[in-house]
């Protein structure tokens, strides 16, 4: 067994460990037609994949009045909850973290999910009790800003170089880089891994299989 090289990790949810990727774009490309937006490509709803909610649709929707907000948001949640019991764990997840949990790093979660909305999930996968930690956007500062992983590592007593940030998007790296801590991205989410390249992931994991094998290795 390798020598424990961090003591927190903190993984982003949605498109690293929870399969919800497409159901989130189409929720947000429904949610804008609804308003009369200019309904975003794939690509552009992805991207906001991450962000706070009215942070994301704000970024999604530029076109839509700052009045409509409220009105986009209740669309947005209505069109995901039609699915949100579709989704589940990327297969290999669970294995991941028991792993991780048998080696006693702090397990933290740091998502642009609403508070209700990771409860929610996590009841859904039967996880309660694998983490340790978690933030969230509407309970603190939205990506990239550091502040979610500085509450985490100030609530475990933890350095910011013995802290490893994993996520599948340029917010979550960005925000490790703005907390000073390490970072690895996944590939199967939201953006595409060539925009990783300039944030210095120390790996970047194109299943959860071959993320699984690093963490053995290198954590």
């Amino acid at each position: 067994m390798q020598p424990r090289q961090f003591d927190l990790i903190a993984f982003d949810w949605d498109g690293t460990l929870f399969d919800s990727t497409a159901i989130i774009s189409r929720s947000i490309q429904a949610a804008v037609k609804d308003v009369g937006g200019t309904v975003p490509s794939d690509e552009q709803a992805s991207y906001v994949i991450g962000m706070g909610l009215m942070q994301a649709l704000a970024h999604a929707a530029p076109d839509v009045p700052e009045d409509r907000y409220p009105m986009l948001g209740v669309r947005y949640r209505h069109h995901y909850e039609q699915h949100q019991h579709d989704i589940s764990l990327f297969d290999g997840v669970l294995p991941l973290l028991a792993d991780l949990r048998a080696r006693h790093h702090f397990l933290t979660v740091a998502t642009g999910k609403s508070r209700r909305g990771l409860n929610e999930a996590l009841q859904a996968v039967e996880l309660k009790g694998v983490f340790d930690g978690s933030r969230t956007a509407d309970e603190t500062a939205g990506k990239p800003s550091p502040v979610m992983l500085l509450e985490l590592m100030a609530e475990f007593g933890v350095a910011p170089e013995r802290t490893l940030m994993i996520g599948d998007t340029t917010h979550d790296l960005q925000m490790a880089v703005n907390a000073g801590c390490a970072s690895v991205g996944v590939s199967y989410g939201a953006h595409e891994p060539g925009a990783f390249e300039v944030l210095n992931p120390r790996f970047v994991a194109h299943s959860v299989a071959e993320l699984r094998r690093w963490l053995a290795e290198h954590a």
